[in-house]
């Protein structure tokens, strides 16, 4: 078989998933195996470019086929260099990724944040596909997120763009201090976390809830509650819907783009999530700018960072 693919590889702290995609942005092939990340980095490194070569020989293509590599990473990256600043998940500083890969491989290699090849996936090839103007949301452990603006990603001067969780939308009074050591970011109230914060919260002053008879609360949980008529959890639904649709609004008038996407373990939750998250957008958007915007579910789940950081090198 010939025409030319792509390898994407998602860099995570316990599995190395790497795939192959072809030029329409269709994973092909996949291929993971452990991180090994107490090894080191050229450990990683070695291991990442074993999987690559597996993965290639596993196919019907040959090496000659494989146009450019691309990895999505958590961390700080000077992404024109190549470079991983520090990512606390891997405890690496100043690892040159592209540098060593290209000398191992003998490819093009790009590298970028995992939230934004996330997002470039589901522009690529999945809920955004065909579209060029999206924002994505990532709502998991924390909150991510990937801005796409004619097709490609927008990184900012500084690779910062694109931080979703960290914008300050809960008022002082309710604000509590995020991890990132701000007070009153998204990620504290409409991530996994921060589902789970506020349904302990409710717990412990004695809310009515049958969240009360759960030993470790989940999000999942939460939403469940929610769906039966628990009125505690379907506030706390509400409150993280909120604050995601108000940050939206904000975003829209901002950048206008055509359609938000929300994947993550938290999108999971469905129509209870979505439903207000869109009523609340409408009602802080104004009619010519949410005119034609819609708001929708990720439809590639865990391969989205594979097929976007694959899409690195083409778009």
């Amino acid at each position: 078989m010939s025409g030319k693919v792509y390898v994407g590889v998602d860099l995570g702290g316990t599995a190395i998933k790497v795939g192959l995609c072809d030029e329409s942005g269709k994973l092909l092939q996949t291929y993971e195996g452990p991180t090994g990340a107490e090894l080191g980095s050229d450990e990683v490194m070695e291991r990442i470019a074993q999987y690559i070569r597996l993965l290639v020989e596993e196919s019907p293509f040959k090496w000659e086929d494989v146009a450019g590599i691309g990895a999505g990473l958590a961390g700080f990256l000077d992404i024109p260099e190549g470079i991983v600043r520090f990512s606390p998940n891997l405890k690496w500083h100043d690892v040159p990724v592209k540098k060593i890969l290209e000398q191992k491989l003998d490819k093009p290699v790009t590298i970028d944040n995992d939230a934004n090849v996330a997002a470039l996936g589901e522009a690529w090839s999945g809920a955004g596909a065909g579209i060029s103007n999206v924002v994505c949301y990532t709502l998991g452990t924390g909150v991510g997120g990937g801005i796409i603006i004619g097709g490609k990603i927008y990184q900012g001067f500084a690779g910062m763009a694109g931080e979703l969780g960290h914008m300050s939308v809960v008022p002082d009074l309710e604000a509590i201090q995020c991890g990132c050591g701000q007070m009153g970011c998204l990620e504290t109230v409409s991530s996994a976390t921060g589902i789970v914060r506020m349904a302990r919260d409710a717990v412990q002053r004695g809310d009515k809830t049958s969240l009360a008879m759960i030993q470790n609360i989940t999000a999942k949980d939460v939403f469940d509650a929610a769906k039966v008529g628990d009125e505690v959890a379907l506030r706390i639904v509400n409150r993280a819907a909120y604050y995601i649709g108000r940050s939206m609004a904000a975003i829209a008038v901002v950048l206008n783009p055509q359609r938000f996407i929300v994947g993550g373990g938290v999108s999971k939750a469905g129509e209870i999530l979505f439903q207000p998250i869109r009523e609340i957008f409408r009602k802080y958007t104004p009619l010519q700018v949410q005119e034609n915007v819609d708001i929708v579910p990720a439809t590639l789940g865990n391969d989205a960072g594979i097929v976007g950081a694959a899409g690195l090198n083409l778009r």
